[in-house]
């Protein structure tokens, strides 16, 4: 690597960290202020680099141009596989990936359980919104103002005795999985099936997609399914990651 570019990746991640002088540059290069000035006129040519009134040097619009397109540009499906795969054999459970897509969400991806249960979803198809905790988590990963548009629009077909049957009471159902972080479907959807959900978010915080774990009673009970929760936290965590989301940024 040159010597000239060594030092703007340098002054570039500097700049990542905080606002810096051409005197502070200089210190952490250990080079002359002239030398940095070259080298920071050059980026800002390029929008990598801006200044303020000050004279202080920080990261410019280019540098959030590129890094939103390398975002844009990774699937979630391609980088949720090799983790959801990991999962699904470590577990021996169903895990559904899914998408909030024209107003529904949208199974993306599936592993079955390695049993012999098997579930009805299908890569492809929508999940009710208001009985599937992935439908939960992607209805709440829109923008408040629109949750209660989206619960008045849904048809609250009762799947199961559990089914969530007004808007009123699914509005207090994204409150609490907007507090508590993650979204249940206990036995709403399909009898003697129990879910837990949690969302995947890229690198601005926007929850993209939500990821879940299917078990039928017969093989755990509620609370063993929300005793799954730790390690589905840790997984979406694991594709966030790679989707450019930092636990900095909060949830």
């Amino acid at each position: 690597m040159s010597q000239s570019l060594a030092r703007a990746l340098t002054i570039l991640t500097e700049l990542g960290e905080e606002p810096k002088s051409l005197e502070q540059l200089a210190t952490r290069l250990g080079v002359h202020k002239s030398t940095v000035l070259r080298l920071v006129q050059t980026l800002e040519a390029d929008r990598f680099v801006t200044h303020d009134s000050e004279h202080r040097y920080r990261l410019g619009s280019r540098l959030f141009e590129l890094a939103n397109r390398s975002l844009e540009g990774r699937d979630v499906r391609t980088v949720a596989r090799t983790h959801l795969s990991a999962l699904n054999a470590s577990t021996g459970q169903t895990l559904h990936l899914a998408a909030y897509e024209s107003g529904e969400a949208v199974y993306i991806d599936k592993l079955d359980a390695t049993q012999s249960v098997r579930m009805y979803s299908r890569v492809g198809r929508p999940a009710p919104l208001h009985c599937t905790a992935v439908g939960k988590i992607l209805v709440t990963g829109q923008p408040r103002e629109q949750w209660r548009a989206i619960a008045q629009s849904i048809e609250y077909r009762p799947f199961t005795d559990r089914t969530i049957r007004t808007p009123e009471q699914y509005l207090r159902e994204l409150e609490l999985v907007a507090a508590q972080g993650y979204a249940e479907d206990h036995e709403e959807h399909e009898s003697f099936v129990n879910c837990v959900a949690v969302a995947i978010r890229n690198g601005t915080g926007t929850i993209v997609a939500a990821m879940s774990m299917s078990v039928p009673d017969m093989l755990l009970d509620h609370a063993q399914v929300l005793g799954m929760l730790p390690r589905m936290v840790e997984t979406a965590d694991a594709i966030s990651a790679e989707l450019g989301w930092s636990p900095d940024a909060g949830r």
